[in-house]
């Protein structure tokens, strides 16, 4: 729960630059020193999912109300992550702080555009959900993430909250991938002082 009322978390802005910046040339040696799979167009590589699905020695979890709510399974890194210094210390920064849930990088090839959608779970402003930060890693200038139809000013290492419940899309058009690492997290008190005290 938190002290902020419905009516105020739904007035809450569709994007909020926090107060944190990571190290783009540690973030870009990580990815460089992974072997990551050929793809066309979009790639999803996780670095941290259900435990049970990491480890299928973890029992399958119990059946829960709301599979939106991060709650509903313990998670776990995987190797991947695990043998990425820099990006395990990025995520273990927000491990301190709240029960992180899904990590996971994103890749876009270029040339590629992904369609304008909705993610209906992935807001503040939603009851029992997760909130996934953006930390954008590999970018071209011909880069352009739209929410609400406006683009998303974004830099290299900056860390981002989106109302990603609100429509948005991407388009690569130019002649490199770009991968941003999205952390999912359930907010609590700290999350929601960070992200509301960015924009009072």
């Amino acid at each position: 729960m938190t002290k902020y009322t419905q009516k105020q978390l739904d007035a809450f802005p569709d994007r909020i630059k926090l107060p944190f910046t990571f190290d783009v040339e540690k973030l870009q040696n990580d990815i460089s020193n992974m072997t990551l799979r050929d793809f066309i167009y979009y790639d999803v590589q996780v670095l941290r999912g259900p435990a049970h699905v990491i480890d299928p020695s973890i029992p399958f979890p119990p059946p829960a109300d709301d599979y939106a709510d991060g709650s509903w399974c313990d998670w776990k890194d995987n190797s991947l992550l695990e043998k990425s210094a820099y990006l395990k210390e990025v995520v273990d920064f927000f491990k301190k702080k709240t029960k992180v849930t899904l990590v996971r990088l994103l890749r876009l090839e270029q040339g590629s555009v992904v369609k304008e959608h909705t993610d209906p779970t992935l807001g503040i402003q939603i009851h029992k959900s997760v909130i996934r930060l953006t930390i954008p890693i590999l970018t071209n200038d011909n880069v352009t993430f739209y929410l609400n139809k406006k683009p998303v000013e974004m830099e290299l290492g900056e860390c981002w909250y989106l109302k990603l419940t609100d429509p948005h899309s991407i388009t690569n058009e130019g002649s490199t991938q770009r991968i941003n690492m999205s952390i999912d997290m359930i907010p609590n008190e700290w999350v929601f002082s960070q992200i509301i005290g960015a924009v009072e």
